[in-house]
C-alpha cells in the first residue's frame, strides 16, 4: 500500500531538503509535484486542495526548530499534516459498554464484510483476551452465514446460527441474548452488502441499527476503491452515524488514497486495515506510522510489534541458549529462521518496514533478486539433506552436496552458495546471541529509522519536543 505515492512524494521532498531556507518559490515547484501525487493516488481534490493550502501555510509562517534545517523542516509540515489528515492517533474499539458490546459491520457487496468479521473476532479474541461471538443477518445470501461460520469455527470463536428465513433484526436479538448467556464480551453483526443508493436495504438497516443500537457501527470498505471509498462511507455514515471505517484489500491498493481521504470526507476514523487474505491479516491503523511509510522513513514501531507478536519465542531462546553456549547455528536453524520469516509475512513483509526500503531503486533491486523465491529454493536444498546434515554443516563434502542437489533438483553450485550463507549467518547470529548484541542490533535499527528515504539527512530531530523551537 502507498507504493506509487512513497515513491512521487519522497522524490519531490527530496527536491527541497537542501534548500537554504523555506520561501514561497523554492516550494512551489515541490508543491504541485505533492498535489500531483496525491491527485495520482486517488486522494479526493477537495482533500488534496485542503492539504496543500495547510502545508503552505505552515511551511510559510512557521518558526523552524534549531535542530532542523528548512528542508527538513518542510518535510516535518509534510509528515505532521498527513498524520492529521488521517487522525492523530489509533482509535480503538469501545469495549467499555455493558456486555455483550455490539459490533456492526456495514457495507457495499464484496467489500469483505465476512472476512472481516472473523479476523476482527480473532483479533479480539488473541490480542484483547476477549471472548467473542459473530452471526450473519445476511439473510439474502445464505452462502454467508454458512460462510461466517466456517471461518468462525477457524479462528475458534462462538458462532450463532441463524436462517435465510428470519428477519434481521429477530436474528440479532436473539444473538444477543444467548450471547448473554455464553457471557460473551463481543457479538460482532455481519450484515447483508447494500449500495447506499437502493432506499429498502438502506432502511432495513437504519431500522436494524435503530432497534439494537450497537456499541460500535464499522463501514468495511475495499481500499481499491480509491476516494470512491470515501463517498460510499459518507453516504452510510449520514444514515447510520459509523463509529468508524476498516479499510480492506490494502495490500492490493499500491495508491492509498482512500486511507488519505476516509478521514477527512466522512470525519471517522479508520480503525483498522485489512492487509491480506489470511485470518490473522487485520492491524490496527496508525496514522502516525502511515505517515512515516509515506515518506519513507520506514515502520520498525509495528515490526518489533509483530516480531513480539509473531515469532515463536521458545524456539527463538532455545536456539540463543544454544549460541551462548557455544553451539552453531546450522541448516535446522536456518530453516527455523524461514519458518518465522513467514508468519511476518514473508521476507518482503519484513523489508516493507524498514526505513530507506521504499526508495525506487532499492524496491526495483529486491524485485529483481526476488527474495522470496531464493529462499524457497534454499528450503528446497535444506528439506534435501538428512537430519545429521542439518544439524551438522562441517559434515559437507563433494559427494554429500552432489546428492543434495540431486534431491533438490538444483546445481551444486546452488548447494555451495546455501553453505556459504549459513556459514555468514552462523558468525551473524552468535554476535546476537548475548544482550549487548542485539542491543547493538536495535540501535541500528533506531539509526535507520532516523533516516529519511535513504537521502534526506537525519530526521531524528523531527519527532522531538515542540518546545524546542527558536
Amino acid at each position: 500500500m502507498f507504493d506509487t505515492l512513497t515513491e512521487r512524494l519522497t522524490q519531490s521532498l527530496r527536491n527541497v531538503t537542501g534548500s537554504g531556507q523555506l520561501t514561497e518559490d523554492n516550494i512551489k515547484d515541490t508543491l504541485r509535484e505533492v498535489r500531483m501525487a496525491l491527485l495520482e493516488a486517488d486522494v479526493a481534490l477537495p482533500v488534496t486542495r485542503e492539504f496543500i493550502a495547510k502545508v503552505k501555510e505552515e511551511a510559510l509562517g512557521q518558526e523552524v526548530m534549531t535542530q532542523l534545517s528548512p528542508g527538513q523542516a518542510f518535510v516535518k509540515i509534510v509528515y505532521d499534516e498527513l498524520t492529521k489528515m488521517m487522525g492523530e492517533a489509533n482509535e480503538t474499539l469501545d469495549l467499555s459498554a455493558k456486555p455483550p458490546v455490539v459490533v456492526l459491520l456495514a457495507g457495499l457487496q464484496g467489500a469483505g464484510k465476512t472476512t472481516t468479521a472473523a479476523k476482527l473476532a480473532r483479533f479480539l479474541k488473541e490480542r484483547q483476551k476477549k471472548k467473542v461471538m459473530t452471526v450473519s443477518a445476511d439473510v439474502y445470501r445464505p452462502a454467508a452465514i454458512k460462510q461466517l461460520e466456517t471461518v468462525s469455527n477457524e479462528v475458534g470463536v462462538g458462532f450463532i446460527p441463524s436462517e435465510a428465513s428470519e428477519k434481521p433484526i429477530d436474528i440479532v436479538n436473539r444473538a444477543i441474548e444467548q450471547a448473554k448467556i455464553q457471557f460473551a464480551d463481543v457479538l460482532i453483526v455481519d450484515t447483508a452488502g447494500r449500495l447506499h443508493v437502493d432506499e429498502d436495504m438502506m432502511d432495513e438497516i437504519i431500522e436494524l441499527h435503530a432497534a439494537v443500537k450497537p456499541t460500535e457501527t464499522l463501514f468495511v470498505v475495499d481500499a481499491m476503491t480509491g476516494q470512491d471509498a470515501a463517498n460510499t462511507a459518507k453516504a452510510f455514515n449520514d444514515a447510520l452515524a459509523l463509529t468508524g471505517v476498516i479499510l480492506t484489500k490494502t495490500d492490493g491498493d499500491a495508491r492509498g488514497g482512500a486511507a488519505l481521504s476516509v478521514r477527512a470526507i466522512t470525519g471517522k476514523p479508520i480503525k483498522f486495515l485489512g492487509i491480506g487474505e489470511k485470518l490473522d491479516a487485520l492491524e490496527p491503523f496508525h496514522p502516525d506510522r502511515v505517515a512515516q511509510r509515506i515518506l519513507g522513513m520506514g515502520d520498525v514501531l509495528s515490526l518489533v510489534e509483530e516480531v513480539e507478536r509473531k515469532i515463536d519465542k521458545e524456539k527463538a531462546e532455545k536456539m540463543a541458549k544454544k549460541l551462548q553456549k557455544g553451539g552453531t547455528f546450522n541448516f535446522e536453524d536456518m530453516l527455523m529462521q524461514f519458518e518465522q520469516m513467514s508468519k511476518m509475512g514473508g521476507m518482503m513483509g519484513f523489508l516493507d518496514k524498514l526505513p530507506g526500503m521504499s526508495n525506487a531503486g532499492i524496491q526495483d533491486a529486491i524485485e529483481k533478486a526476488n527474495p522470496e523465491k531464493q529462499v524457497k529454493r534454499m528450503e528446497a536444498i535444506i528439506q534435501s539433506m538428512t537430519i545429521k546434515e542439518r544439524r551438522n554443516p562441517d559434515l559437507m563434502n563433494p559427494s554429500r552436496k552432489k546428492r543434495i542437489a540431486a534431491g533438490c533438483g538444483m546445481d551444486v553450485a546452488e548447494v555451495n552458495k546455501l553453505i556459504k550463507q549459513q556459514a555468514q549467518m552462523a558468525k551473524m547470529m552468535k554476535k546476537f546471541a548475548n544482550p549487548s548484541g542485539m542491543s547493538k542490533m536495535l540501535k541500528s535499527l533506531g539509526n535507520m529509522q532516523k533516516q529519511f528515504g535513504g537521502g534526506g539527512g537525519n530526521m531524528g530531530p523531527l519527532f522531538g519536543s515542540n518546545d524546542q523551537k527558536k
